[in-house]
């Protein structure tokens, strides 16, 4: 396919530039990946008007786990076994806000598809997102030079107590630049601006790095290359800051993927680009970092818990779940239920929380698991022939939510970047 980018006819796709490009509004106002729902409204009246409405292949097996979440709401009140806490307000909340996004990213992927070339042009939603790396990496620099910034957001301030101090609720609408974590045994920062945690910030990153060196490099001009290069450079601080091994992972698993897809001059330049990138990175004082996060694995032991108490509780309602996340009793140390005066350590995640996999077996069982990995894995393999730079990043993103589901959650913002990659992917088909 030969991208270009046309004057557009963009007044159909202003609500996809005000997420990407606006993003950093949305987060200053406490809606960050909130703000897809409220975006959802314009992008439904716009699919509304010129019905009859196109459809992806493989939209069938998200319709079905939609439809899994809406029958997971009957077990809400339930408990597995092991598991403890009553059904109250917060437990609802949860649930209504997953569901909306839920159906707001269909109505997103739907209207992305939707659009013509002229109304978005496949070049220009590259770079959209290419933005948005660019304010993910300020981001993260935010959180390495001034760790503690933080404020109460206008939609914080408007919400009543009871919904904005459930503790999903807050993370979403309370902008903090970084979260301080004793992973190397001593407090230091974890990136997060301007999303939800740090774990979002790294699986984020790096799927916007994959359509900034599209929408930069691959397509760009002389100057454009240039920025492309120091901005990357300067994206290296805070992904190593992040202590972030599944980020880490993840952009080993693109580079070598890159390798093996594209070939002749490509391939040589990218293996000398990266072996001189290695050479610099381990000259320089961030090399001693990954060291010392590769020397403190503190978080096995903490997932290894959280993990199998998933699956064991998930045994209880195999086929649709439990509708929403459940506290376990006891930890990794422990068979004390939670933090207490006497036991600071005995705290732990709630089940569900260490990756989008074992989130979706408590919640909608393992039937919504598997309709998940099938609906990538549906993708990677309808579009694994194209070859073109978006059809190559499409799918290297299709691959990394595949191995992200281990390890990261995918809501809020990473599965609007992933369900978007899909769009892009989409459309490449018929663009």
């Amino acid at each position: 396919m030969t991208v270009r980018d046309p004057r557009p006819d963009s007044r159909a796709a202003w609500p996809i530039a005000a997420l990407l490009v606006g993003y950093p509004v949305w987060w200053a106002l406490g809606f960050g990946g909130l703000a897809v729902i409220v975006l959802a409204i314009p992008m439904a009246y716009i699919l509304w008007r010129r019905r009859p409405i196109r459809l992806p292949r493989g939209l069938g097996l998200w319709v079905l786990l939609l439809a899994g979440y809406l029958l997971s709401a009957l077990m809400l009140a339930e408990m597995p076994p092991d598991t403890y806490g009553e059904f109250g307000a917060g437990r609802a909340i949860g649930y209504l806000m997953r569901l909306a996004l839920y159906v707001s990213l269909l109505v997103m992927v739907l209207y992305l598809g939707n659009l013509t070339e002229r109304e978005l042009p496949q070049l220009r939603l590259v770079r959209m997102l290419g933005v948005l790396f660019v304010t993910t990496v300020a981001g993260g620099l935010l959180g390495v030079l001034f760790p503690t910034f933080a404020f109460t957001s206008p939609l914080e301030r408007v919400l009543p107590g009871w919904i904005s101090g459930n503790a999903f609720v807050q993370n979403l609408i309370h902008p903090t630049a970084a979260q301080m974590q004793k992973v190397l045994g001593h407090a230091s920062p974890r990136p997060e601006a301007p999303f939800e945690w740090a774990n979002a910030w790294g699986s984020n990153l790096s799927v916007l790095l994959i359509w900034f060196v599209v929408g930069w490099w691959v397509y760009g001009g002389a100057r454009r290359k240039a920025m492309a290069v120091v901005l990357v450079a300067a994206a290296a601080v805070p992904v190593v800051y992040s202590l972030n091994r599944g980020l880490w992972i993840g952009l080993g698993l693109a580079a070598l993927y890159l390798v093996v897809r594209v070939g002749g001059r490509t391939r040589l330049a990218m293996c000398a680009a990266g072996a001189l990138g290695a050479v610099v990175f381990a000259a320089s004082p961030l090399s001693g970092l990954v060291l010392q996060r590769l020397d403190n694995p503190h978080s096995n032991d903490i997932r290894a818990f959280t993990v199998s108490a998933t699956i064991e509780a998930a045994q209880g309602s195999p086929i649709i779940g439990y509708g929403n996340t459940r506290n376990a009793t006891g930890n990794h140390r422990t068979i004390t239920t939670g933090k207490t005066d006497w036991c600071r350590e005995c705290g732990h995640p709630p089940l569900g929380s260490d990756g989008q996999l074992w989130h979706l077996i408590i919640t909608q069982g393992f039937v919504g698991a598997a309709l998940y990995v099938a609906f990538f894995l549906g993708a990677i393999r309808r579009h694994w022939p194209d070859r073109s730079p978006i059809g190559l990043a499409g799918v290297l993103v299709m691959i990394l939510v595949l191995l992200y589901m281990f390890v990261y959650d995918g809501l809020v913002t990473p599965l609007s970047l992933y369900l978007i990659s899909f769009a892009l992917l989409w459309r490449n088909t018929y663009a």
